[in-house]
């Protein structure tokens, strides 16, 4: 057998990976790890734009079915230079902050009070989920008649779209949280107050958090049913006026912005997971 080696020489590379130890390859293995899959989640769109635009250069798809990235591109920077782009993202941002705002604050402390309380949940929870159940589609006459078309309405929709999921996850984050620490911190003498800040909301964070990543993505499918409604600014309103022309490269381009947000959005939400359940030990090496 060794003889057989020697007959077929290793090269310098392979050689090098033979003389490595196994637990020092692992180790190698285990720190590219996390940066190779990330290269290989960005290098999918990335080919999957290459592809687009070459079949759009080829003219196997039409321009007016799909314009080519780089024509989108170009229209982006047309609508920049306009001013127009800039002005109607800063106010569907604006939308969606106040809406988020307002719907997750009345979300955490209704799903709180029910967590903590059986009475506050027969009072409340039958009532939202009664709301919850209804499509944004039938609710959409009636908030028109109490907000009109301006700011409030699309507000308020963004708000009810929030509320739900983090009213949800927190009742349910609060519900789960071991009993055992609860019985633990009442036996060592805690107060109510640092037993709720100390064990509960604590275990009841990671819930919460889930809540908020669920809550961004429907801010903004709640934002683009209230701006293509009724609205003379926003993302929604261009694509609407795109829509009315037939301007089917600035549709795509408010289409990729919507990717855009939502994939922004999720990476704070994670950056959010990664600080405040850094002593989790199901998110302790992730922000590694």
């Amino acid at each position: 057998m060794h003889e057989a080696v020697h007959h077929f020489p290793l090269s310098s590379a392979a050689a090098e990976l033979v003389a490595t130890p196994a637990p020092v390859r692992r180790r190698s293995l285990r720190a590219a790890g996390p940066r190779a899959l990330l290269l290989i989640s960005w290098a999918a769109p990335l080919l999957l734009l290459l592809a687009w635009e070459a079949l759009a250069r080829t003219g196997t798809l039409s321009p007016q079915v799909l314009p080519a990235p780089s024509k989108v591109s170009q229209t982006a920077l047309n609508l920049i230079a306009q001013g127009r782009l800039l002005s109607d993202l800063g106010a569907s941002l604006l939308r969606a902050a106040a809406g988020f705002v307002i719907g997750g604050s009345i979300g955490f402390v209704l799903g709180t009070l029910v967590g903590f309380s059986r009475l506050a949940e027969a009072l409340v929870d039958r009532s939202v989920q009664m709301v919850r159940a209804v499509p944004f589609l039938a609710a959409l006459p009636l908030v028109i008649v109490w907000f009109g078309v301006g700011e409030g309405g699309k507000v308020f929709l963004v708000s009810l779209g929030v509320l739900f999921p983090i009213y949800i996850n927190t009742v349910l984050g609060i519900r789960q949280v071991d009993p055992k620490l609860l019985e633990l911190g009442r036996v060592t003498g805690l107060s109510n107050w640092t037993l709720i800040r100390r064990i509960i909301l604590p275990g009841a964070l990671p819930s919460i958090l889930a809540g908020v990543r669920y809550a961004l993505a429907v801010a903004w499918l709640a934002l683009v049913i209230a701006e293509t409604i009724a609205a003379n600014t926003g993302i929604g309103s261009l694509a609407m006026d795109a829509r009315e022309f037939l301007q089917t490269d600035v549709i795509v381009l408010t289409i990729v912005i919507y990717a855009g947000i939502g994939v922004v959005s999720d990476g704070i939400a994670r950056l959010l997971e990664r600080r405040l359940l850094a002593w989790h030990p199901n998110y302790a090496g992730k922000g590694k």
